[in-house]
């Protein structure tokens, strides 16, 4: 199953089905692309884990070593976009890269999960562009700047359930539709499960709360009014635009 967070005509936020092309809520059905409307981020997370180099060819394009441990780095709700929305990165800067990524949304609180209870507190998955600030990111170590600056994450369309979802889905990206990132689950340093089980060792993980695993090699520059689209081979394909000052 597919579920959709979105604004209905009546201004109330729903979570619906998603089934062919239509979103579907106690008795109401409207069609994904209707402009009565608003497709939302399909959680509302208290926190983004990041994960840094999580793809071999990815840390060696960026010129660094693979991790021995999974690099970790947090993104706030302020991040958070959704489907369509236009992202702005902060004025002035010379490079902004899109990095398509496979977010695990959690389903409950949890900490000190073992790996081989870790798929048990997993929702499902969705869509995550790690938006990155390069000039800031280049120029510090914690990555506020460079990564945790407002719609610096847009997440979406949909949460699909795990079954949904291949284990060794695809993760592209494509801008103004030529394809970009074509990279696979296949190739995770760390897998989701190990993801998790590291994570809760330090962290409580809430309902909504949503890992971004890592993005494939092929990560590079946009330019204003550049159209990104996202896939996650099961969950389906973010779209979001960008707007550069």
């Amino acid at each position: 199953m597919k579920y959709v967070r979105f604004r209905d005509p009546a201004g109330a936020v729903r979570r619906g089905e998603l089934d062919d092309g239509r979103i579907h809520f106690a008795n109401d059905s409207y069609d994904f692309e209707s402009e009565a409307i608003d497709v939302l981020a399909p959680c509302a997370p208290s926190k983004i884990v990041c994960i840094g180099r999580n793809y071999a060819d990815h840390a060696v394009e960026m010129g660094s070593d693979l991790p021995d441990r999974p690099l970790l780095f947090l993104k706030g709700p302020n991040a958070v976009a959704g489907h369509g929305d236009v992202v702005e990165p902060p004025a002035g800067k010379e490079r902004i890269d899109y990095e398509a990524e496979l977010g695990v949304v959690i389903g409950e609180q949890c900490r000190h999960v073992p790996e081989s209870e870790a798929m048990d507190v997993v929702e499902g998955f969705t869509c995550v562009d790690d938006v990155s600030n390069r000039d800031d990111q280049n120029d510090e170590q914690n990555w506020i700047r460079g990564k945790a600056f407002d719609g610096a994450a847009p997440i979406g369309p949909v949460v699909a359930t795990p079954e949904e979802v291949p284990e060794d889905a695809a993760v592209r990206s494509r801008v103004n539709g030529e394809l970009r990132q074509d990279g696979s689950l296949e190739q995770l340093i760390f897998s989701v499960p190990e993801l998790i089980a590291e994570i809760t060792t330090y962290l409580t993980l809430e309902p909504g709360d949503v890992i971004a695993t890592g993005t494939p090699e092929g990560v590079g520059a946009l330019s204003d009014g550049d159209e990104v689209a996202i896939e996650v081979e099961g969950v389906g394909t973010l779209e979001h635009s960008v707007r550069l000052r």
